[in-house]
């Protein structure tokens, strides 16, 4: 397979275009953005560590019966994945407080929260990502009922199988967000799933293993994703 023009540079990503149509290659970057861009910088290795926990879990789902976007690791940092056409909703869920909803909730971080908390937003890096609900997605027909009807339902798997699996590595699945897309007529799950959109604590210390460790300069960041990874790996 054969690694052709860039059409997309994100935050945390690259994506080429291969000789297949169907098919994109990623690369992740070492790049480092928080509070909307506001905050950059570089975490060593950042995209080896997201490159291959994202792999796990997304094979891991795959096991589970969720359909990915993940075909192949071609290396440390670059995997191979179906083409999608993005569906511009991030799905957030919640099973503990922190971050944002803390502020929004009055409720000190480490509630936990005794119903999980799923929450929509705009993919538009110009508006800030805002928050949204069901008439905003249907009004801006960002997606059908039924599609996110399936986004739901697909979110809430995820959340009871990642929680399962992170338990004995010693990690609390805080919140994480994901991303839908269309291939070929089918709504399946995109992007990554790692350090940087998802929140792990420790569940013995409530040590962050994450992004907010950048987020809030706690120090030893490439030391937590790289915990992670290891923990992970171990599994």
């Amino acid at each position: 397979m054969q690694k052709l023009e860039m059409i997309y540079e994100g935050k945390a990503k690259k994506v080429y275009r291969t000789d297949n149509p169907d098919l994109f290659w990623v690369e992740y970057k070492d790049d480092a953005t928080a509070f909307n861009g506001q905050k950059k910088g570089t975490i060593d290795n950042k995209g080896i560590v997201n490159n291959k926990v994202s792999a796990l879990f997304f094979e891991l789902l795959e096991s589970k019966g969720i359909p990915t976007h993940f075909v192949k690791l071609v290396n440390d940092r670059e995997m191979i994945v179906k083409a999608l056409e993005i569906i511009k909703v991030e799905v957030v869920v919640r099973n503990i407080v922190a971050g944002s909803l803390a502020k929004r909730v009055g409720l000190p971080e480490g509630t936990i929260l005794p119903k999980t908390v799923l929450e929509y937003y705009y993919k538009d890096d110009a508006l800030g990502d805002p928050l949204i609900n069901a008439s905003h997605i249907a009004a801006l027909d960002l997606a059908t009922p039924e599609q996110m009807e399936l986004i739901k339902e697909t979110a809430l798997q995820v959340n009871e199988i990642m929680r399962d699996y992170l338990a004995p590595a010693n990690i609390d699945l805080i919140d994480y967000k994901l991303e839908f897309g269309v291939h070929k007529g089918e709504v399946i799950l995109g992007d990554e799933i790692s350090p940087d959109t998802c929140r792990f604590w420790d569940k013995t210390t409530k040590e962050k293993l994450d992004k907010d460790r950048f987020r809030r300069d706690l120090g030893n960041v490439e030391g937590a994703y790289q915990e992670v990874l290891r923990r992970l790996s171990l599994a």
